[in-house]
């Protein structure tokens, strides 16, 4: 008597939760949270205008000296929505999973990489929103005075206001509460802000802490802003530093699908 061992084979993983994004999925993800999003003024008003309120307020906090809102202008420009879109995204992706929609959603034909894709595909329509308007503003309505080209600056603006929205993903997976998401931010934010060039050349900084800011992303950043500030073409330099934003923000975007959670512990 011959008996079948086909029960001990080991089953292939559902299609959904296979490591590929599935764009239906995505898609479908990053529609649902936009639509969560149309029903939160308050959180579109912290993306969207927040920067440009800021940006507004820094020009004539140096009205009598313009050329130092020159200086600094694009590097804030680049800085202001990774800042937001952190603040946001982290207490958005925390507020899912408190309130039991992503346990919800993970239980059903839904992968971490289409749940997390579909998230960054939703903040990151916004973000090209905030970067279009902020970019706008500082150029012909605050008269920032750059040297190359202002697809440029948007560009690094956009890629900016990205990693932050991957940044506020990731982050939102050590968190238990919406005050704790909040409390990232000096850990995570405030030490790229230091070291980031912004206050001082980062090539005159302590050695210890200029080897740290060069692997902190928001130090290429801003040096991406400086040489668009700087250079009517674009630059080698130019290219590095936008890459290497994209890249961290693909990279943290990676990580933030491979350590999401259900729920809080």
């Amino acid at each position: 008597m011959t008996t079948t061992s086909t029960h001990l084979r080991p089953t292939a993983p559902p299609a959904s939760r296979a490591s590929a994004i599935n764009a239906s999925r995505t898609l479908a993800t990053a529609a649902r949270v936009l639509r969560q999003l149309r029903h939160d003024p308050r959180s579109i008003a912290l993306m969207i205008l927040v920067p440009c309120l800021m940006l507004f307020l820094l020009r004539y906090v140096f009205d009598g000296s313009p050329r130092t809102f020159d200086s600094i202008g694009a590097s804030l420009l680049g800085i202001f929505p990774l800042i937001t879109m952190f603040l946001v995204t982290s207490i958005a992706t925390l507020r899912e999973r408190t309130s039991g929609t992503l346990e919800r959603l993970l239980a059903m034909p839904l992968g971490k990489a289409d749940l997390i894709a579909g998230y960054a595909l939703a903040f990151g329509a916004l973000a090209v929103v905030q970067s279009a308007l902020a970019t706008g503003l500082a150029l012909w309505v605050l008269g920032l005075d750059v040297t190359g080209s202002p697809w440029l600056l948007l560009l690094v603006a956009l890629l900016d206001a990205l990693l932050g929205t991957a940044l506020g993903l990731f982050v939102s997976a050590f968190a238990a509460s919406e005050f704790q998401a909040v409390q990232f931010m000096p850990a995570v934010i405030f030490p790229q802000l230091l070291l980031c060039g912004l206050f001082t050349e980062r090539s005159d900084m302590h050695p210890v802490l200029e080897a740290i800011s060069n692997v902190l992303p928001m130090s290429y950043a801003v040096d991406g802003m400086n040489e668009v500030l700087r250079h009517t073409d674009m630059t080698a330099n130019f290219v590095r530093d936008a890459l290497v934003v994209a890249g961290c923000a693909l990279l943290v975007l990676a990580l933030g699908a491979a350590t999401l959670r259900r729920r809080t512990a």
